[in-house]
């Protein structure tokens, strides 16, 4: 079990937890700033290490982490000390987040270790696997369940790890805090925290329990800029469908108690989403429950353990404690000034979290739900459920008291990116994209070797119809480039107006993940200073909800400012045309149409006042300006394909000067537009040429030659 505790960064309990400052860590591990209740029980840390009620000394100074090597079990006055950074400038695209690395099995298997008792209160920990994390990244307080653990988010430490400086809280075994104390110490470590940093955010993560307790925290210090985040709160525990059953628990015979929590561990969670956790979804069938199988087998047997995690007195501690939790919450909750996010499960057997849920956003004056219908109440240690993606697709992730689009983005990971492959192979299927590009002699090839991998880039095209061609094309370039192109989306993807109660994720939150933001010239400002691959659609919302008749034409406006946006960086500007919306779908109801359907064209023009603030056309004139947003009636075809041709690209570098003028920004704008009509037209002409422009064409080729990638087109 050596190898348990070091990789969560922990000694043996007696020396890891509730030793007096004059004890030292016994084990050839790392750990980063450890506190207690009790400052006279500072757990096992040299002097500049020790994170005491959650302040650093030493530590957060020097932003270093300290490596404490033991030989012999015994640390001497002399022990030696490597100093490592800790913090990092930037992820790549396709980074490893680790996600599904670790399991409920290691949960279980290290809850064995840390559960021996220490008689010391709670403290906080951070696991080994948390970090080296980005510069700036703001504190994340993981506030645990009834287990009481700290180990939670174990799924999920190596990614929350590389955004975020992580601190678990544990509650040991025999410990018997009241509620109120346990909130005036995490207070206690808030208040230090934004005492330390006043202009960054604090995230409080609460689950089932720890739900309670961050709001609580939340309600009483409504100055503090808090986000809270919670995965099935407990504050409907008044209604828990265990009510009936809890006089019998406390009836029940010690010898009878062993049964209890792998009883509830059923109820509390679904067994086959643990399991599911690191197993590749992609995977054949029969592979994929084998592998599910022999993941059952080695879990079910370590559940015999939860009798050893909450024995009897603790389990009816707990109960009591969830009681005097929610009702101590409820009656706090209009105090509540705090950004809110709630994960809701659907199959939670212990909480009604659906309805829960429900009744917190319409309570709580700033609060996202997400609905996740297949789980149950241990929902952040199932399958399926990301935390950092979904804190990152509902732009909950911040390191300054406001969101920027640009500064805090976080790049794909590449679990989110084999999910995201996974969840539109369909399409992939379905529309076979074949791309081209333009060599600087003017040479056309097949793939993206013709667009610049140095940036900054603007990739400037058309918009087809409900925006068809965004997902293959930014897959494209991370598969194949590695490169994150930063889509400049309409506003109303970024408003209140598109939330959703009942959806996992959402396509304003698959946008977000992607790195789309909203249009406005100081995010074009930022993304061509970071030297992004950057999309624009000068068309907008009018191209892509266009109207019958209307395909392959441009709607763009007479103002040509990016291209001097973008010649003040130098950037290079790549003109691309897509076609093949006709192939896909036919447009069956447009705008005009749904205006003259008495029930749905209300709703559309009424739906278009609200959004009548995000418009990002105000004020101009002609067809360009007509931006109503509605949902197009479509009649899906036996599919053809889409084809993209990225034209010669055109440089701005060196011509900074002369772009300043507005009359030759505009004939390299009208060049632009040229290049990118010039390239739908190319390719509704060779598309005759292609032998697989039909689905069951290509399907017969990838059955016998070669991968849906590599399906071959026209020749250029």
């Amino acid at each position: 079990m050596a190898s348990a505790i070091k990789t969560l960064g922990l000694s043996p309990p007696p020396s890891y937890f509730g030793l007096s400052s004059e004890k030292r860590v016994h084990s050839r591990c790392q750990i980063r700033c450890l506190g207690s209740r009790d400052s006279s029980s500072t757990a096992a840390l040299s002097s500049d290490s020790v994170k005491v009620n959650g302040a650093v000394n030493g530590v957060k100074e020097e932003r270093k982490r300290a490596v404490l090597d033991s030989g012999n079990g015994q640390v001497s006055s002399g022990v030696q000390r490597q100093e490592v950074d800790f913090e990092q400038e930037k992820l790549e695209p396709l980074w490893d987040d680790g996600y599904g690395s670790e399991t409920v099995k290691d949960y279980l298997d290290y809850a064995k270790d840390i559960i021996k008792p220490d008689g010391g209160p709670p403290r906080w920990f951070t696991p080994i696997s948390c970090g080296p994390y980005l510069r700036n990244s703001p504190v994340l307080l993981f506030l645990p369940g009834m287990d009481g653990l700290g180990l939670g988010l174990i799924l999920h430490h190596k990614s929350l790890g590389k955004v975020f400086d992580v601190r678990c809280m544990h509650i040991p075994v025999q410990d018997r805090t009241p509620f109120e104390e346990l909130v005036e110490w995490v207070e206690e470590t808030v208040r230090a925290e934004h005492s330390s940093s006043p202009n960054k955010p604090i995230y409080l993560v609460g689950d089932s329990l720890g739900g309670c307790l961050a709001l609580a925290v939340a309600a009483r210090n409504p100055k503090i800029d808090l986000v809270v985040i919670l995965a099935n709160p407990a504050t409907s525990f008044g209604r828990s469908q265990l009510q009936p059953l809890l006089p019998l628990l406390e009836a029940l015979p010690d010898e009878l108690h062993t049964t209890v929590p792998y009883l509830l561990s059923f109820v509390m969670g679904d067994p086959m989403k643990m399991a599911a956790v690191d197993i590749n979804g992609m995977l054949p069938p029969s592979q994929y429950f084998e592998q599910l199988a022999a993941n059952l087998t080695s879990l079910l047997p370590r559940l015999s353990g939860l009798a050893d995690i909450i024995p009897k007195e603790t389990l009816l501690w707990k109960l009591k404690l969830l009681k005097t939790a929610a009702a101590y919450t409820n009656s706090r909750l209009h105090a509540v000034k705090a950004e809110v996010l709630i994960l809701a499960s659907g199959k939670d057997n212990m909480l009604p979290s659906g309805d829960e849920a429900r009744r917190l956003r319409r309570t709580l004056q700033n609060c996202k739900v997400r609905y996740f219908k297949d789980n149950g109440h241990t929902i952040l240690l199932e399958d399926s459920v990301n935390l950092l993606t979904i804190i990152k697709g509902t732009n909950t992730y911040r390191r300054t008291r406001n969101h920027d689009y640009v500064m805090d983005f976080v790049p794909l990971s590449m679990s989110e990116f084999e999910q995201a492959v996974e969840g539109n192979g369909w399409f992939r299927n379905y529309a076979g994209p074949a791309m081209f590009s333009t060599m600087e002699d003017g040479k056309i090839v097949r793939g993206l070797s013709g667009v610049p991998e140095e940036g900054p880039v603007l990739l400037v095209g058309y918009h087809m119809l409900m925006g068809l061609e965004l997902s293959p094309l930014v897959e494209e370039f991370l598969r194949v480039k590695n490169v994150m192109v930063r889509g400049i989306a309409h506003p109303t993807l970024f408003s209140h107006l598109v939330e959703s109660e009942n959806q996992e994720f959402s396509l304003p939150d698959y946008l977000r993940l992607y790195g789309a933001v909203p249009v406005s010239a100081s995010n074009l400002f930022k993304l061509f200073k970071k030297k992004s691959h950057v999309l624009l659609y000068p068309g907008g919302a009018r191209e892509a909800l266009h109207r019958k008749g209307e395909e392959y034409k441009l709607f763009w406006p007479d103002q040509p400012e990016f291209v001097r946006m973008a010649a003040r960086f130098g950037a290079t500007i790549v003109p691309f045309g897509v076609i093949g919306e006709d192939d896909l779908a036919e447009l069956i109801l447009d705008y005009d149409d749904i205006m003259k359907i008495p029930v749905w064209g209300d709703r559309v023009r009424s739906d278009n006042k609200k959004y009548e603030a995000f418009n990002v056309r105000a004020g101009m004139s002609g067809e360009v300006a007509n931006q109503a947003l509605y949902l197009p009636g479509l009649l899906p075809k036996i599919p053809g394909r889409l084809y993209y041709l990225f034209g010669k690209p055109i440089q701005t570098k060196g011509r900074e000067e002369m772009l300043k003028d507005r009359e030759e920004a505009r004939k390299v704008y009208l060049q632009i537009k040229s290049g990118v009509e010039t390239n739908m037209s190319y390719l509704l002409q060779k598309r005759k040429e292609d032998p697989y422009r039909g689905i069951l064409d290509r399907t017969v080729y990838r059955a016998f030659h070669a991968p849906m990638d590599q399906v071959p087109s026209f020749e250029p």
